[in-house]
Parts: structure tokens; sequence; C-alpha cells
């Protein structure tokens, strides 16, 4: 026979396990059917990645995952089963318990299982696992206390009211805000106006000042919309964090102005280093570009001379020494631009690269044609040129095209790598030093002595401004023709850019010396001697309506400048 109080002993030890069967069977069955194999998985777990546990937008603590069970997955599993939790009003908060057993422990309340803490969690967190657990139970008992008061009738009124008060205050804030932008817009607008009559007086541009007006004003209306912008975000955020249901998203709604601005915090603390550099490589190469410039200048400006380097050769040669030291410059930087390294900074200069090699051949060679002109000493500024068919004065000559000016007033614009690959005559190169020799030709008959010829020729020549008279001129019997002699004047002048002028004036002293001496020009052809010969008698030379005396420059040998 048992005895009577070991009976009772025995009852009170049956009833225990009954109701630990009863309350915390489903649990512990679902801690078995919940993680399959996970104890092996997470025997590393400290090498492992975290995942938040959240719940209402609230981040409750960090769990770790293994290769078969990610923690994101883990934690969105912890995160249902204390939703669960706090949805079941039927169990209370703090009957939630920690069970022990040999490999974890388990956090079961009646009727639910949450979760379960492994040795590996301990050691990540190096704690022991009683005190993990323990931990972790406190956190998720508040939790599900304060989703459950967030979702009373009285806290959703309270924050109802709440919102309601935010979104008041704001529509006061905006209407305070378009008020207040009113007034100062007109005040300023005066004053503004003011000042701007008064810097018109004193310049005299109406665009400048337009502009200026302009741009102040589109400064103020973006101030304007930054601070709507702003106070509409915060009160957007604040509202949004009132309710259980919006918490997440106010979180998120923060979370897309703050992670950004941490990011770029981040990114130029991290790039600090490499731009100090930069900023240093900068000034550095900003100075020895001073000083090659300083020494490039002297050269242009006469001031330093260097044996077998033309001063013309100084500007382009700096601006070709500029390009190279600051691609050598930019060549040294290139590892320390933030971003340098990533593939999205690979992929823009790859595709700049393409870009520039396709569309820059023509670019490249009439930059290369330029520098190889202005080396070659082909021509400079304010010569006169005939580059293939076309003459004119040299206007403008830079790296890519070269414009010429010609005669009727025409600006033409000429490729570099055109001129490079055409013939070049320059009319003003041996002006100054030899002189340019102007010629033209004429036909007189056999009957005319050659030396009457040369002397009326001559005399044209004497007879035209703006013909050396050292070299003198010089007469060339070029031909006898089947008709006529062909005769070529030939005179020297200082003055190429005016050369047109000078043909002119020679061709009418020319017609002037031989109707004077009553000697007929027979070009451009030849049929039979006439009863009377084709010249000009003198008191013909100014029949109507010429004028009686030589007043114009035309009669003076002169015409203008072309």
């Amino acid at each position: 026979m048992i005895p009577q109080a070991r009976r009772l002993k025995l009852a009170h030890l049956l009833f225990r396990t009954s109701v630990v069967l009863i309350f915390f069977l489903p649990g512990v069955s679902a801690t078995s059917e919940t993680l399959p194999g996970a104890v092996p998985e997470l025997e590393d777990a400290a090498t492992f990645e975290r995942a938040p546990v959240t719940l209402d937008g609230e981040q409750l603590f960090q769990v770790r995952g293994a290769t078969a069970y990610p923690a994101a997955e883990r934690a969105k599993a912890i995160r249902e089963r204390i939703k669960s939790l706090a949805g079941d009003k039927s169990v209370p908060a703090d009957s939630l318990r920690v069970i022990e057993s040999a490999d974890r422990s388990s956090l079961v309340a009646p009727g639910h299982f949450v979760m379960a803490v492994f040795d590996e969690d301990a050691q990540a967190e190096r704690f022991s696992r009683h005190v993990l657990a323990e931990t972790l139970r406190n956190e998720i008992v508040r939790s599900v206390k304060r989703f459950r008061e967030d979702r009373t009738p009285r806290v959703l009124l309270v924050n109802g009211i709440r919102a309601l008060a935010v979104i008041l205050g704001a529509l006061l804030l905006l209407w305070l805000t378009n008020r207040l932008y009113r007034r100062l817009g007109r005040w300023f607008r005066r004053r503004l106006d003011t000042r701007i009559v008064r810097l018109r007086k004193m310049t005299g541009r109406v665009a400048q000042t337009e502009t200026l007006t302009a741009l102040i004003g589109g400064l103020f209306t973006a101030v304007r919309v930054g601070w709507i912008l702003l106070i509409a975000y915060f009160s957007l955020n604040i509202v949004l964090g009132f309710f259980p249901w919006t918490r997440s998203l106010s979180r998120r709604v923060l979370g897309i102005v703050l992670d950004p601005l941490q990011s770029i915090g981040a990114a130029f603390v991290d790039a600090l280093p490499g731009l100090v550099f930069i900023a240093l490589l900068w000034i550095v190469t900003r100075y020895v570009l001073k000083v090659v410039r300083v020494f490039f200048s002297g050269i242009d400006q006469n001031k330093i001379t260097v044996a077998g380097f033309d001063r013309d050769w100084a500007m382009p040669t700096y601006r070709i020494a500029y390009v190279v030291i600051l691609a050598f410059a930019v060549v040294i930087a290139y590892p320390y631009i933030p971003g340098s390294g990533s593939d999205a900074f690979k992929g823009v200069s790859l595709f700049i690269g393409i870009i520039f090699s396709l569309g820059s051949s023509s670019f490249i060679s009439n930059v290369i044609a330029g520098y190889t002109l202005i080396y070659r000493r082909a021509f400079k500024i304010g010569d006169r040129v005939r580059i293939g068919e076309i003459e004119g004065l040299v206007s403008g000559s830079g790296a890519l095209v070269t414009h010429l000016r010609t005669l009727k007033n025409e600006d033409i614009v000429v490729p570099n790598s055109l001129i490079l690959n055409s013939d070049i005559t320059n009319f003003s190169t041996l002006a100054s030093t030899r002189g340019l020799i102007l010629h033209t030709t004429v036909g007189i008959g056999y009957e005319t002595p050659w030396r009457q010829v040369d002397a009326m020729l001559k005399l044209a020549a004497e007879r035209t401004p703006g013909v050396l008279e050292e070299p003198a001129p010089f007469v060339w019997v070029k031909s006898l023709g089947d008709f006529a002699v062909t005769y070529e004047l030939n005179v020297y002048t200082d003055d190429p850019p005016h050369q047109a002028r000078l043909y002119s004036a020679l061709h009418r002293n020319v017609l002037d010396a031989f109707n004077e001496f009553g000697v007929q020009i027979m070009t451009p052809a030849y049929e039979g001697d006439p009863n009377v010969p084709k010249v000009v008698p003198k008191d013909a030379w100014f029949a109507p309506p010429a004028a009686i005396q030589p007043s114009s420059d035309a009669e003076k040998g002169e015409a203008p400048a072309g």
C-alpha cells in the first residue's frame, strides 16, 4: 500500500505534468517542426549575417541565420510568430516563458511557440544562453504589450487627434509661409527695383539687369518651394508615425532622406584623404602652369630669347604644354577620384572614350594640321595668301580652322586639314625684305620699237604709287607672237595686302602711257591693221562724265583698299 502522503505527492506531480503537457506541448512540437536540422547549421553562427526582427516598424533585436536557414527568413518567421502572439489577446503577454533544454532555450506561451535561442546565438552575442533568452523574452513581452496598447480605441483616438493637430498646424504654417512670402516678395522687389534702376543707369545694360532680376527671383522661389516641401515631408512623417499600421512606412519615408545623406556623409569621409591629395595636386599643377605661362609669355613678348625658337611658336607651344601637364595631373589624380574604381565610373569612362574616338577623327586631324602649319611658318595673321583657289588676307588662325578675308570682304573659313593638303602661296613672306613682284602683260605690234615699249611701261610704273623705286621695275619680252610682241612689266612692292589696288592703278597708268604716245595695244586678239590706230586721243581723256582735272584717287593711281 502506498502511504497517503506519497499518494498526494504523486498526484500533485501528475497534475503539474498534465498542465505542462496541455499548455506547452504545442509549442514544444512547433519547435521541433520549425527548425528541422537548424542546430547543425548554426554551429558557426558568428560567421553568418544578421537580420532584424521588427514589429510595427520598430526593430526588436537581430538574429543570425545559416546556409540552409538564412537570417532574413528566420527573422521573418519570428516576426510572424510574435505578431500572432500579440494578436491573441486571450494569452497574457507575461505568460511568455523560457524553457531550457540541452541545446536550446525555447520561448513559448500557451498555444504559441515564438523562437529558440541556441548556444551559437549566445556565443555570438557573448552572453550565456540563459541571459540572452531572458533578454529576448523581456523585449518580446514589451513589444507585445505595446502592440496591443497601440490598437486600443483610446490610444487610436488620441493619436488621431494628434495627427489632425499636426495636419492643421502644417496647413497653418503653409498659409503663414505664403503670406510671408508675398510680403517679403513685395518688399524685396521694391528694394531690388531701386538698385536695378541705379545699376542700369551706371552700366546702361538692360539685358544684364533683367537677367539679374530673373536670377534673384528664381532663387527666392526655390527657397520658398524647398521650405514647403520640408514642412510637408516632416508633417507626413509625424502623422504616419502615430498609427501602428503606418509606423513602418513612416520610418521608411524618413530613411528616404536620411539614408542617402548618411551614405553621402560616409562616402565623403572615406574619400576625404583622396580629395585632400587632389586639392594639393591641383595647387601644385596650377603653379607649374603659371611658371610655364610666364616663360612662354616672355618669349612671345621678346623678353626671353631662346636660340632657334621663333617667338610665334611661344603661345602655341604653351597650349601644348598646358594640355600635357594637365593630362599628366589627371593621370596622377585618377586613382584618388571618389568612385574611380567602381564599375559605373569605368563604364562611363569607356563610353566617353568610344564617343570621343568615333567623333573626333576630323577634330584631331584639324588640330594636328593647325599646329603643323604654325611650326612650318606657313603664314601669320595679316599675310596675304592663296590656298588652292582661295585668295585673301589671313584674319584669324586657330587650332581647327583659318579665316581668310577676300577682296570682296568675304570671310572664308578653311579647315586646317584642307590647308595642310593644299598648295599655299604667301605673298607677304618676302615682301618686307625683298619685295613682292607684281606683273602684267601687253601685246604690242611689231611696228613699235621695243625700246619705246620698254620706256612706256617703266613710265607707267613710275607713275604708280606703292611701287618701289628700288629694286627698279623691269620689262621682259615674253614672246614673239604671230601678230604681236608680248611684253611683261614687273614691279616691286612691300604692300601685298593691297596688291589689288596696285594692279588696278598700274593698269590705268599703262593705258594712259600708251594712249599718250599713240601706241595701240594689240591684246587680246589681232585680225588686221585698222585704218585709224585704236588709241584714245589726249583731248578725250576726260570725256564726260569724267572730271576735267584728276582729283580722284583713281586718277592719282590709287584705289580703295581691297
